[in-house]
């Protein structure tokens, strides 16, 4: 495929966001896609201000974080937040973006949900297949 997809991928909680990841890339190369590219930020907050600043950049875009439940009311402040953000720069800028920002009360969970990377990839690629 010659359309273009980035992968905007936290670190925070790195041993997990690899995972999804790389069920992402797997997803991408199976059907087809070649240019990929990967882009790291600090945490998933960041993620929909990296893809806004090059969204002209890209055909598709996959959003990967892992947000872990804390004592404080911040995650779903966060959360919520963020799934705005990502839905908003979709619709805005009519182009696909998977959203494979996994939200957990513990990593045990984690262990059940690798396969969001992949059901995220494959929502970009029907997604730009409509015309």
């Amino acid at each position: 495929m010659s359309k273009k997809i980035c992968i905007v991928m936290s670190t925070y909680n790195k041993n997990i966001t690899n995972k999804l990841c790389n069920r992402a890339k797997s997803e991408l190369k199976n059907s087809g896609y070649k240019k990929i590219s990967i882009i790291e930020v600090p945490g998933s907050f960041e993620v929909p201000t990296v893809i806004s600043k090059i969204i002209n950049k890209y055909d598709g875009f996959i959003a990967i974080g892992c947000i872990i439940k804390g004592e404080t009311a911040n995650f779903d402040l966060i959360s919520s937040a963020i799934t705005n953000a990502i839905m908003n720069l979709s619709i805005n800028y009519k182009k696909p973006i998977g959203n494979s920002i996994i939200t957990l009360f513990n990593k045990k969970q984690a262990l059940k949900r690798f396969d969001r990377g992949k059901e995220a990839a494959r929502a970009v690629i029907e997604v730009l297949k409509i015309k």
